[in-house]
C-alpha cells in the first residue's frame, strides 16, 4: 500500500478507534529525541494504525456503498450538538451575497441534520449533493425546500455558481489522487469571493475509521500541498485550525475564491 512517510492520526473527530492513539501521539511528542520509551510508544501507536488500514481492506472507492448500506443507522446517530456552528457562521460570514440568499453548495450533503438544516435556518439557498440514495431521501425529508442532485461530487459539472462551498466529513473520504482533482471543481462553482469550507486530516496520510458500525476511508494530503493546491486555483486561506479543540478535533480550511 502506498503511504506517506509523514502518515500520522488524521481525523480525530470521525476515526473513534484511533482517538487513544492520536491523545499518546500528542503526549509522546513531548519527549526528547533521545526519550527511548517514547519512540517505542510512537511506534506501537503507528504499527497499530497502519495494521488497521491493511487488515480492514476498506478502499476509497467502498466509501458511497458503505454509506448507502448503513446511511440510516449513521444519520440516527449523528452528532447533533453543532460543534460545528462557530465555523459554519464564519464561512456564511466570509461568503458574498450576489443574490441575496446566501447561495451554497453541500457536497457530500447526507442527511441534511444538522448542517444543511442550521444553513437553512439563517436563510441560505442550499444545494446538496449527496451520491446516496439513502442519505439523498433523508436531505430530502428533512430539507424540502433545498434542491437536492444525487451525484458523486468526483467530476461535478453543474451551470451554477455558489457563494459557498462546503465539504464537511465528505472531501476526507476521496483518495488522495482525487482531493487533488477537486480543486478544479471547486473552483468552477465558484462565484468571485465565494467561500470554501473543507475538513481533512492533519497530516499527510490514510486511516480507517468507523461509521454505523462499518469500516469507512479517510485520507489527507499534507498541510502545505492543500496550501499549493489551492493557491493554483484561485484561493485563499482566511483561516486553517489544524485539530480544533472546539470543534471535536476537526482540521479546518475557510478559504475565498479570489481567482
Amino acid at each position: 500500500m502506498k503511504r506517506s512517510t509523514r502518515f500520522g492520526f488524521p481525523f480525530l473527530g470521525a476515526l473513534a478507534y484511533t482517538r487513544g492513539l492520536a491523545n499518546r501521539q500528542k503526549t509522546i511528542c513531548a519527549f526528547r529525541p533521545e526519550d527511548a520509551m517514547g519512540l517505542i510508544t510512537f511506534s506501537f501507536a503507528l504499527a497499530a494504525v497502519i495494521k488497521q488500514v491493511q487488515i480492514s481492506g476498506m478502499k476509497a472507492q467502498d466509501v458511497i456503498a458503505t454509506y448507502e448500506r448503513v446511511g440510516s443507522a449513521w444519520a440516527r446517530a449523528r452528532n447533533r450538538n453543532l460543534m460545528e456552528k462557530a465555523w459554519l457562521d464564519r464561512m456564511l460570514a466570509a461568503a458574498p451575497r450576489h443574490t441575496g440568499a446566501v447561495r451554497v453548495l453541500e457536497l457530500g450533503c447526507g442527511s441534511g441534520q444538522p448542517i444543511g438544516t442550521y444553513l437553512a435556518e439563517r436563510g441560505a439557498a442550499l444545494t446538496g449533493v449527496e451520491p446516496t440514495s439513502t442519505l439523498s431521501a433523508l436531505y430530502a425529508k428533512n430539507l424540502p425546500r433545498a434542491a437536492l442532485i444525487t451525484a458523486d461530487m468526483r467530476g461535478l459539472m453543474l451551470d451554477q455558481k455558489f457563494d459557498a462551498i462546503l465539504a464537511w466529513d465528505s472531501f476526507f473520504h476521496l483518495c488522495a489522487d482525487d482531493q487533488r482533482a477537486m480543486f478544479a471543481t471547486f473552483a468552477a462553482h465558484a462565484a468571485p469571493r465565494a467561500a470554501l469550507m473543507f475538513t481533512s486530516g492533519h497530516m499527510a496520510g490514510e486511516a480507517i475509521g468507523d461509521v454505523g458500525g462499518a469500516p469507512i476511508y479517510h485520507a489527507s494530503l499534507d498541510p502545505e500541498e492543500y496550501r499549493d493546491l489551492l493557491a493554483q486555483n484561485g484561493f485563499q486561506v482566511l483561516r486553517h485550525t489544524p485539530e480544533d479543540p472546539d470543534c471535536g478535533q476537526h482540521t479546518v480550511w475557510l478559504v475565498q475564491f479570489r481567482p
